[in-house]
């Protein structure tokens, strides 16, 4: 779908796509910096939330520490655990938006397909199509303008389609972790959970409860660990003057700690060598003997994301379920089809098998400078790329929080994205307070190319490039890997740059018509390019 410019579009000067922390992240930090409330949200959604309002499946919940899992600027005494439930982290970023007035300004059921820049204008146009939610009419076009568009869309919101050939031909309900279906009934059913990552592994124990019998179909090994957490010392934070800046402060420097273990240096494998030991025994001490071998992970610690229990060790004791990890051949109307000739019974499929994370915005088509769409900048470089993470030339007013190479595998998500979102509001500053830097920001190529090129340098002296194979990586057909996911330093590093922009990569300029021309005028330079209309 390409953009109509005859269409009438309403205006924001702020346009963000996605109100998951990001989102509401940068809605309260435009008012709270700036003042600034003229910013329009498009929520595919029904509701706020992102990820924390998709995926309500059962025994979804945090898997970071809450205290670095939410805004430094919004810090939350209530939590119930360390790691607490989706309903809390959802309550938590309903609250917030509230307090800075954002629900008023999401456009809810809305799709956002295509985001052209208008250079004429100096501003971007969306294209939005508005959800038929009831199936009763077609969906509705319209279109929106805005001087500065911001993307936090995140990495998590399209499900990673199913391996299995035969899944049109089962009889039973199915449902996506992130596509939950709560009409389903699993009192005395037998299920199948395919996938067993965090998300697999936080579903199993929940439903134990309920079912006939869950057999659980896995194809990797992961490195478990125990949940350590004091309830008395978070109390005891909960109540201290200062308590709970103190206790961020604290499970940020032992998380920092862990990026040790990312590096191939001899220091590195001596740390991992000890986190290995201690998931090993964790293992064998919290789960059945017989399921060790599918268990135990031969490859290194922190190849894969790390998985904190949450009770599916234990639950692997339950005499109503099966841990498996014989290969399916195909899915039949009752079950599953092994290649060993076996199927395995099913009144219910529950998939847990992840997300197309590498297609990153590959729902909405980004077209920028000279008609350079999102996708063949990305091409460029072998995959997704942006410098600092957050921004790309030939892509003026243009953010993305929590954008390509913003995961890390030590720490929280929204560290990154509060550092994202701060970053983008300072490079803005000397448009929005200043009013002397002109009308149009962009990064220049030179200064994007040196980036890029350094952090996959840096990338390939991390863990990831041992041999790993991960989601963080993608074969880019040639036999070489490409990791345009994760960030190779500390989150603590990445706050020092967000701190500081270097302005000497930043052009500023405006863009205006002269007698029919339109002229591109570099603030401070005094250079001006006139191109024909």
């Amino acid at each position: 779908m390409t953009s109509n410019p005859s269409k009438a579009a309403s205006y924001s000067q702020f346009a963000c796509v996605g109100t998951g922390f990001s989102g509401i992240c940068l809605g309260a930090q435009l008012r709270r910096w700036y003042g600034i409330t003229d910013v329009r949200f498009f929520e595919k959604l029904g509701n706020l939330g992102g990820t924390w309002w998709a995926n309500q499946y059962p025994g979804a919940a945090c898997d970071i520490p809450a205290a670095l899992y939410s805004l430094s600027f919004e810090l939350n005494s209530e939590w119930s655990s360390l790691m607490p439930p989706w309903e809390e982290i959802w309550d938590y970023l309903k609250a917030v938006a509230d307090k800075y007035d954002l629900p008023s300004k999401i456009t809810f059921n809305s799709t956002v397909e295509h985001c052209q820049w208008i250079e004429e204008k100096g501003r971007w146009r969306l294209t939005i199509r508005r959800n038929n939610i009831d199936n009763t009419q077609e969906d509705d076009i319209f279109y929106h303008e805005c001087q500065f568009l911001f993307s936090a869309a995140g990495f998590f919101n399209e499900p990673r389609d199913l391996d299995i050939p035969g899944l049109d031909s089962f009889k039973g309900p199915v449902a996506h972790s992130s596509r939950w279906r709560h009409d389903i009934d699993l009192h005395n059913k037998n299920v199948v959970v395919i996938g067993n990552g965090c998300t697999g592994t936080q579903i199993v124990p929940a439903i134990i409860p309920q079912v006939k019998h869950v057999t659980h179909l896995i194809r990797s090994r992961h490195y478990f660990f125990d949940r350590h957490h004091d309830s008395k010392v978070r109390h005891l934070m909960r109540h201290l003057p200062g308590g709970l800046l103190l206790e961020r402060f604290l499970v940020f420097i032992s998380a920092e700690n862990n990026l040790r273990g990312f590096y191939m240096t001899k220091l590195s494998a001596w740390y991992r060598r000890g986190q290995r030991a201690e998931s090993l025994n964790y293992i064998k001490a919290t789960a059945p003997e017989k399921y060790h071998s599918l268990l135990i992970p031969d490859f290194e610690v922190n190849c894969k994301r790390r998985i904190f229990d949450t009770g599916y060790l234990s639950s692997l004791h339950s005499p109503k379920l099966t841990l498996t990890s014989q290969l399916p051949e195909k899915i039949v109307p009752n079950g599953i089809f092994l290649k060993s000739g076996e199927t395995i019974p099913a009144d219910v499929l529950i998939l847990a098998n992840g997300f197309k994370v590498f297609r990153y915005h590959s729902t909405i088509h980004v077209v920028g400078r000279n008609g350079e769409t999102l996708n063949q900048h990305f091409e460029r470089f072998g995959g997704p790329a942006a410098y600092n993470c957050t921004v790309m030339n030939n892509f003026p007013n243009f953010f993305m929080i929590v954008g390509p190479n913003s995961l890390q595998g030590h720490t929280s998500v929204v560290i990154a994205a509060e550092n994202s979102v701060n970053y983008a509001l300072r490079v803005l500053k000397p448009i929005l307070v200043e009013g002397k830097k002109g009308s149009i920001v962009e990064i220049k190529k030179d200064a994007e190319e040196q980036d890029i090129a350094k952090l996959q340098a840096d990338l390939k002296k991390t863990i990831y490039f041992s041999g790993c194979k991960a989601w963080y990586l993608h074969d880019k057909g040639n036999g070489e890997k490409y990791n345009g996911t994760t960030y190779p330093y500390s989150q603590g590093w990445f706050w020092w740059r967000c701190l500081f922009p270097r302005w000497p990569d930043w052009e500023f300029r405006v863009s205006v018509f002269v007698f029919g021309f339109k002229v591109g005028v570099k603030v401070g330079m005094l250079t001006k390019r006139a191109m024909s209309k």
